[in-house]
């Protein structure tokens, strides 16, 4: 009678993140590491929701699209992880190029791109400053925790901003003028997707409009009850 071994379980590459034990500094780059989990979960999926935003969108197809293009190259290539993954039961996926530093560095360069756009908030320059900091923490964070060598973070890195800025380009240049379209579409229309990148200040405007709509309210109110009254 045949034993039949079972073939080994296999993680989540993105969240199965290990350091040593007692590393202080291992544990923060460990965290570090999930920043692009933190962005997509909790940056853009909230953004979809509650903003409807076609530039926000398109930023996250297009970080989508990084993602599937950096597998297609792994698989392509399939360069081993260091020696290291074995210790980090990392050795069934290939390194070359660092997913983690493409994902941070496509993010880091698109944010940058819209802020000399003056789109939103990526004109604040401490969130850039932030942002560039976290790209670069998390490429330091795959090297140290043995997840990558150097060659294969720099191969991220550049790919992450290549992609970047090719997809900000294509975003702005190409699809642009077909956001009103987009808006005025039935799937506009029924998720309520629209475009504030050609209202200068949004944080203002929706203010504004805000406290107007409130006046407008009350003073409607105070008008049927004075007929009311009468």
């Amino acid at each position: 009678m045949t034993t039949t071994i079972p073939s080994p379980l296999k993680a989540i590459t993105l969240t199965h993140i290990r350091y040593e034990r007692g590393d202080k500094l291992g544990h923060f780059l460990a965290w570090i590491s999930l920043v692009p989990v933190f962005i997509s979960f909790g940056g853009f999926i909230s953004h979809f929701i509650f903003r409807r935003e076609l530039q926000g969108i398109f930023f996250f197809l297009g970080l989508i699209v990084s993602q599937f293009i950096n597998e297609f190259i792994k698989t392509t290539v399939q360069q081993a992880r260091p020696e290291t993954c074995v210790l980090l039961e990392s050795c069934d996926s290939h390194g070359w190029p660092s997913s983690h530093c493409q994902y941070m560095f496509f993010f880091a360069t698109y944010l940058t791109l819209l802020g000399c756009k003056g789109v939103g908030f990526s004109k604040n320059v401490g969130l850039n400053l932030l942002t560039w900091g976290l790209a670069f923490l998390t490429m330091y964070s795959r090297v140290y925790l043995g997840y990558h060598t150097v060659a294969q973070v720099f191969a991220g890195t550049g790919l992450g901003v290549l992609l970047g800025a090719v997809w900000f380009w294509v975003v702005n240049k190409l699809l642009y003028p077909f956001y009103p379209v987009i808006e005025e579409s039935a799937f506009g229309r029924w998720f309520y997707v629209k475009d504030t990148s050609h209202i200068p200040n949004v944080l203002k405007f929706e203010y504004d409009q805000a406290r107007a709509f409130r006046k407008r309210i009350i003073s409607e109110s105070e008008s049927e009850s004075g007929s009311k009254s009468d």
